[in-house]
């Protein structure tokens, strides 16, 4: 079903299970589910609790796992937002096999659970407005107060309730709840709404229906008729569960899921709320649902994350009961960690500075020897093209350099990457503006290979590409979207949109690239050598003008946090 690990996690809700197995409940089965809500694009919140239910049937002889969707709301659903859930998810390495389902598929089984409801005497049709409902309510220190319809018979509420189907009705002229208890604790058990009127076209089953059941009511009743064991979800729906089993024993269902919570993820510098991202995306604020910067699982892919490494990231932060952070730099260290052993270098330069060689001849080229990987032999080497101008970045050269600065200076020799010693011994300006636009050098010629054969040693080595055979591209450099850590954290003053980074992307137009580059496909992810991961873009790039998008720095930030936490 799924790509495994040799060595399963263990968690509460594993322990959970594996009790559950051993009294042989459910028969020995173990069935879970993944259900989203089709108004939107997964995110990485989405990765983990979808490595979490399909984990958990495969780690499970004879365990399924059933994707559903929750098609209850057709006012904020989409086919497209449907498509892009089942590619993301088989890109992560999972499938559901022949157990694709809907909830728009049991419309009809919702209907008349819900009229069984009202013929218990336990669901009457309210025509209270959506205001006056939450008024009704009460608070958490206050009980609710009862409905003035809610005392209408039973009679009364089926025919109400037929008309609400047969579209006699308006939008919010009135809805079906639950007659529980206004004065529970629990604000879910005071008499919830179970179905409300929606003229919507609904993208599978056009205009048969105009009145959709609520994700409390649709959720219980759905996971009953899959046959589902184990129904997991995240820890907001706790107060929910109460609803769950009432609904499910109130109709005597013969098939009564567990339903078990754990922590959503919660990852610095970003926000994991579908509503929130689809106003970034409306917005203008970021170029679409897979722009890189968005935490959704098809923006990481174009920025350059692997299904591995993101299902090595779900099971590194493990699954709690308790709400946390995730620091972000443990999502980059696992991209990172991965790469390092997968993906060749190669070398660039983003902002070009012109090196001449004074003393190699003009007319001469030749290739050099470069290793693929350093982590992987087997990956073999390459030849890369060098000849008398070359280009290395603009930051490896100061004119005046401070104390610790051991690039490239006035005077100072340094070693090319595979390539020779050179010193530079001449440095040309703009004449207008000051800069500097151009360095002579001289090389050594017995350092060939980068090595000197009388034992002198310099303190730094510099990428660098030939002028002749390099190439141009864009290559688009990604920061942390947001600027705050925490930009969902509650603030009355100011909306998480007001902690926006302003350079959360910047693009770099006249890079020049090792002519190995020329010939990378999208998708396609390499080291470029001194300045991190990059992929070549699976959007915007053509044959003749690729763009590369920057996945991660090789600094691991990560790597030096981690030191520093108590081991156990």
């Amino acid at each position: 079903m799924s790509r495994t690990e040799s060595v399963s996690p263990s968690d509460f809700i594993r322990n959970i299970i594996a009790n559950d197995l051993e009294s042989n409940k459910n028969e020995g089965r173990v069935h879970t589910r993944f259900p989203p809500e089709p108004n939107g694009y997964l995110h990485i919140g989405h990765a983990k609790s979808i490595c979490l239910n399909f984990g958990l049937a495969a780690e499970n002889k004879g365990g399924l796992c059933n994707l559903r969707f929750d098609d209850t709301n057709p006012s904020k659903e989409d086919v497209e937002y449907i498509e892009s859930i089942q590619s993301d998810i088989r890109w992560l390495g999972f499938d559901w096999d022949d157990r694709l389902f809907y909830a728009s598929d049991y419309f009809e089984n919702l209907y008349e659970c819900a009229v069984k409801l009202v013929k218990k005497g336990n669901a009457y049709v309210c025509d209270l407005s959506v205001e006056e409902i939450k008024q009704y309510r009460g608070t958490l220190k206050e009980p609710g107060k009862n409905s003035p319809y809610r005392t209408r018979s039973i009679d009364e509420n089926l025919a109400l309730f037929e008309s609400m189907r047969a579209g006699e009705f308006e939008d919010g002229s009135c809805v079906l709840r639950a007659k529980i208890d206004m004065s529970s604790p629990n604000l879910n058990m005071r008499d919830p709404v179970i179905y409300r009127i929606l003229e919507v076209t609904h993208h599978r089953t056009g205009t048969r229906w105009c009145i959709y059941p609520t994700y409390d009511f649709a959720h219980c009743i759905s996971d009953s008729i899959e046959g589902i064991t184990h129904s997991i979800c995240t820890l907001e729906f706790e107060d929910h569960r109460p609803l769950y089993d009432w609904i499910l024993d109130e109709l005597g269902l013969d098939c009564h899921p567990q339903q078990i919570e754990f922590a959503r993820l919660n990852l610095s510098y970003t926000v994991m709320s579908k509503r929130k991202l689809l106003k970034l995306v409306e917005e203008g604020h970021v170029t679409g649902w897979d722009d890189p910067r968005m935490p959704t699982i098809s923006g990481l892919r174009r920025r350059g994350y692997t299904p591995e490494s993101i299902r090595n990231f779900c099971e590194r932060i493990g699954v709690a009961k308790r709400e946390s952070q995730v620091d972000i730099a443990l999502l980059e260290h696992c991209i990172r960690e991965y790469l390092n052993r997968k993906a060749p270098r190669m070398m660039a330069v983003l902002r070009p500075l012109r090196v001449i060689i004074d003393n190699y001849p003009e007319d001469h080229e030749e290739e050099l020897e470069a290793l693929n990987n350093p982590e992987d032999p087997s990956m073999g080497t390459r030849n890369v093209p060098f000849s008398r101008v070359l280009h290395i970045e603009r930051e490896d050269f100061l004119e005046d350099p401070p104390k610790k600065f051991f690039r490239l200076a006035p005077g100072r020799e340094v070693r090319l990457r595979y390539a020779y010693y050179i010193t530079c011994v001449g440095v040309v300006r703009d004449e207008q503006t000051g800069e500097v636009v151009e360095l002579h050098c001289v090389y050594d010629p017995e350092t060939r290979g980068g090595w000197s054969t009388d034992g002198r040693k310099v303190k730094a080595t510099l990428h660098w590409v030939s002028a002749a055979h390099s190439f141009q591209a864009e290559v688009r450099l990604f920061n942390h979207l947001f600027t705050k850590e925490n930009p969902d954290e509650e603030n009355k003053t100011q909306s998480f949109k007001d902690f926006l980074n302003p350079i959360s992307l910047e693009r770099l137009t006249s890079c020049c690239l090792e002519p190995a580059l020329a010939e990378a496909s999208p998708g396609d992810i390499y080291q470029f050598e001194r300045l991190g991961y990059f992929c070549v873009d699976s959007n915007d790039s053509s044959d003749r003008k690729p763009v590369f998008n920057r996945t991660v720095t090789l600094r691991d930030t990560w790597a030096k946090i981690s030191k520093n936490i108590p081991r156990p």
